[in-house]
């Protein structure tokens, strides 16, 4: 057989012979992976069957305990039952026996009383009253001597009270005055001041509504008006007028303007500083812009926002000792004569005018009862109301804080401006000279020629039958037509 031939049927045979092999292989593995199998299945199924069994007996164990609680629960019942029944017995019989010994003590008392002759309601009124008199007299002087006692301990802690808050409260006293001065650095100043023919001068007491003294003292110029705002706004336009030479009768009318607005500004700060400093911060801020017009206000000579500054701080300190509340106490005090910033402008007393301005401005009712008895004018509703008052007292009444000549001589150029105003036509009105004139300026075209020469004549006689007044008080009406036009 040639070699090819017998080297092709070598590889047949090899192959054929190795493939057999690798069946044989596979067989045989197969077989074993297979008996692996089952005995994994085996395993798992006799650990199922264990853990199966486990379970089984811990349910009977614990089925066997709950059955057992459960006995000794019904156990517990029965006995909490029986002895329910037994107390219940025992109360019947005890109420039973209380009934037999309320019938018994009511048969015995009807005895007792018809053996005494007294029922048990007269037996009790005899005996209080027999008590009484012999102890009436010694209780009578026990009651004094407690009374007494009472007094003078209750009129000793005022006492320490009051001067406790005064010793605290030390402030300094000045009188407010109604001039006020301007001082220059040469006579020639009060030259251009008075103008040509006195037309600077009359321009500037017209718009600010002021009396200008300029001989009455060297290097100085005195500024007169009861109304202290006025006096205030004047001051500082003739302090910037001096200042800049400048001095005619539109820069006037500019000056007084600008001055205006700034003496404005400075009464919201006074307010703004009067809050912060009494610790009360929340109030309307235009209830605090009021507030601060109380600065150039005086009160017997006393300044106004002074005063009630210093009555905040008194009666928060008498507020602190007495158990009250301190902040609705200072700040009633705060803002008891807050009615005296617009007296001139609505009428009423400056409590009912300070009520209205306080409720207008959603402020704390109790706020408002603090403040509006300080005059006696309410009824004091707190104890808050109270010790706003006794500050009043303590304020007003200490040495040196008012001066009542000044304030009625500031009453009576108030109540001459007041009449003034209220005839028709007029457009304002200023005192001046220390209340011996009055100056009226009226509308040019509501008000003739006529009708102001009557007006002049009706005002004067209208003062002499309201008001009280030394000497006689001049009547100058002033009607001026002034015509505006501007070159574009």
């Amino acid at each position: 057989m040639p070699f090819p031939i017998l080297l092709l049927i070598t590889l047949i045979l090899g192959a054929v012979i190795g493939y057999a092999a690798r069946m044989i292989v596979l067989l045989l593995q197969k077989n074993s992976l297979e008996l692996s199998i089952s005995e994994r299945l085996l395993a798992a199924r006799e650990q199922a069957q264990a853990l199966i069994d486990e379970a089984h007996l811990k349910a009977d164990e614990m089925h066997g305990r709950l059955m057992k609680k459960e006995t000794m629960l019904d156990a517990r019942q029965l006995e909490l039952d029986d002895r329910a029944r037994d107390i219940e017995e025992k109360k019947q019989e005890l109420e039973n026996e209380l009934a037999v010994a309320q019938v018994m003590r009511a048969e015995h008392e009807e005895e007792l009383a018809a053996l005494a002759g007294f029922t048990k309601a007269q037996a009790r009124e005899v005996l209080l009253e027999e008590t009484a008199a012999e102890y009436r007299e010694d209780l009578e002087v026990r009651t004094r001597k407690l009374d007494t006692a009472m007094r003078e301990s209750l009129n000793d802690r005022a006492k320490n009270i009051l001067t406790m808050a005064i010793q605290r409260l030390a402030v300094p006293t000045a009188n407010e005055l109604t001039t006020s001065s301007v001082t220059i650095t040469n006579e020639e100043t009060k030259g251009k001041i008075i103008g040509k023919e006195g037309r600077n001068i009359r321009t500037f007491e017209r718009f600010s509504g002021v009396e200008l003294l300029v001989d009455e003292t060297p290097n100085a110029i005195v500024v007169s008006c009861f109304d202290p705002v006025r006096r205030a706004i004047a001051v500082e336009a003739l302090r910037v007028l001096v200042e800049d030479g400048r001095i005619q009768p539109a820069r006037i009318e500019e000056e007084i303007e600008l001055a205006r607005e700034k003496i404005h500004e400075t009464i919201k700060e006074k307010g703004a500083a009067a809050v912060y400093e009494c610790g009360i911060y929340n109030f309307d801020p235009r209830l605090v812009a009021i507030l601060g017009r109380l600065h150039f206000r005086t009160s017997y000579g006393q300044n106004v926002l002074q005063h009630s500054i210093e009555m905040a701080h008194i009666a928060e300190m008498i507020a602190a000792e007495t158990g009250a509340d301190t902040y609705i106490a200072k700040a009633g005090a705060l803002v008891h004569d807050i009615g005296k910033a617009l007296d001139h402008e609505f009428e009423g007393t400056h409590v009912e005018i300070g009520v209205k301005v306080l409720r207008r401005f959603n402020t704390d009712e109790r706020i408002v009862t603090a403040m509006k008895s300080h005059h006696d004018d309410c009824p004091h509703e707190s104890l808050e109301a109270v010790i706003v008052q006794t500050a009043d007292m303590i304020s007003g009444a200490r040495p040196g804080a008012r001066r009542d000549t000044a304030e009625m001589y500031l009453k009576r150029l108030a109540d001459l401006e007041g009449l003034a105003n209220r005839f028709e036509g007029v457009e304002k009105a200023y005192a001046l000279q220390a209340g011996r004139e009055i100056r009226i300026f009226v509308h040019p075209e509501n008000v003739s020629d006529f009708e102001a020469k009557n007006l002049a004549r009706t005002i004067a006689l209208h003062i002499e039958t309201e008001l009280r007044y030394p000497g006689q008080i001049k009547v100058t009406i002033i009607r001026e037509t002034r015509i505006i036009d501007y070159a574009r």
